[in-house]
């Protein structure tokens, strides 16, 4: 591990570990709900513009 002796230690990063590997969960929270976000406005933006380009096709 490097400067770590055990795993543990690891964990623990020095007494740190809790809000080491918090700001971890948290970043990846925020990173996780980037692109699935991004994913669902997109569907919603593809999916409206069928939606309107079939009631356009139907007008015509």
């Amino acid at each position: 591990m490097g400067h770590f002796a055990t795993f543990a230690d690891f964990l623990q990063m020095g007494k740190h570990g809790l809000y080491v590997w918090l700001s971890y969960g948290i970043a990846f929270g925020i990173f996780a709900y980037n692109i699935v976000s991004v994913a669902l406005a997109k569907r919603q933006f593809f999916n409206k513009a069928k939606r309107q380009a079939r009631r356009e096709e139907i007008k015509s």
